[in-house]
C-alpha cells in the first residue's frame, strides 16, 4: 500500500511534466517518436521489455526530475546523534530536509539549469543510484527511494506509450504553462491539457475489451 500511494502521485506528476516539456520542445518529441518507432515498431504496441531500449527516453525521464523533483525536499531525516555539517552543529532528534529541489537547479553545478537540455544526461554521467549529490532525485544512501524500478518502470512505460500511439497538441489558443505549484509533492501549476491524435495505422491497436 506504501509502495502505491507513496509511488502514484509523484509518478502521474513525472509523466505530467515530461509530456509537457516535450510538447514544449517539438524536437525533443520527435527524436522520442524516432526512437519508439526503431524499438517497437511502427504498427507495435510498447511492451515492458522494450524499456531498457528506450536511453533517450531514460535521458527525458532523467531530465524531468532534474528540473520538477516532485518530491523537492525528499522525505525527513533524523540524525541518531549529534553530528555536524557544513559548519553547523545538528542536534540529535532534528528533523532534517534536503532540498534536493535547489540542489537541481544550483548554476554553480548545472549549465543552464532552468532549461529543459537533454544534452547534459547524454553521457549517462548521472543515474538514479544517489552516489552523486549533484543529482539525486530519489534520495540517496540507506534511506534512498525504495521505489525507484517500480518508478523508472512505470514512468517510462507510460510515456512511452502516450508517445508512440499518439500525437500531442495543446488546444488552439491555449499557451503551455510549465510552471510549477509547491506542496509535499511538486505539481503544476496549471493541469497539463493536450489533445492525442492517434499515429498508429492500425486502428485495431486502439480497442481496449
Amino acid at each position: 500500500m506504501d509502495m502505491l500511494v507513496g509511488g502514484s502521485d509523484t509518478s502521474s506528476n513525472t509523466i505530467e511534466f515530461a509530456m509537457a516539456e516535450m510538447i514544449n520542445k517539438p524536437e525533443v518529441m520527435k527524436r522520442v517518436e524516432d526512437e519508439l518507432e526503431g524499438v517497437v515498431g511502427k504498427d507495435n504496441m510498447v511492451e515492458e521489455s522494450h524499456i531498457h531500449k528506450l536511453p533517450y527516453l531514460l535521458d527525458v525521464m532523467k531530465e524531468t526530475l532534474q528540473l520538477h523533483r516532485t518530491v523537492p525536499l525528499l522525505v525527513p531525516h533524523c540524525p541518531s546523534e549529534a553530528t555536524s555539517a557544513g559548519g553547523y552543529t545538528i542536534p540529535k532528534g532534528s528533523r532534517v530536509f534536503v532540498n534536493v529541489w535547489a540542489i537541481h537547479r544550483d548554476p554553480s553545478i548545472w549549465e543552464k539549469p532552468l532549461v529543459f537540455d537533454l544534452e547534459r544526461f547524454l553521457d549517462a554521467k548521472w543515474d538514479f543510484s544517489g552516489n552523486d549529490f549533484s543529482y539525486f532525485p530519489f534520495g540517496s544512501g540507506r534511506r534512498i527511494c525504495l521505489g525507484i524500478p517500480m518508478a523508472e518502470r512505470s514512468v517510462l512505460y507510460f510515456l512511452a506509450t502516450l508517445v508512440h500511439m499518439f500525437d500531442w497538441t495543446v488546444p488552439k489558443g491555449e499557451k503551455l504553462d510549465i510552471s510549477e505549484k509547491f506542496g509535499l509533492t511538486l505539481k503544476k501549476e496549471t493541469p497539463l491539457v493536450a489533445i492525442p491524435i492517434p499515429r498508429l495505422s492500425n486502428p485495431d491497436l486502439y480497442q481496449y475489451n
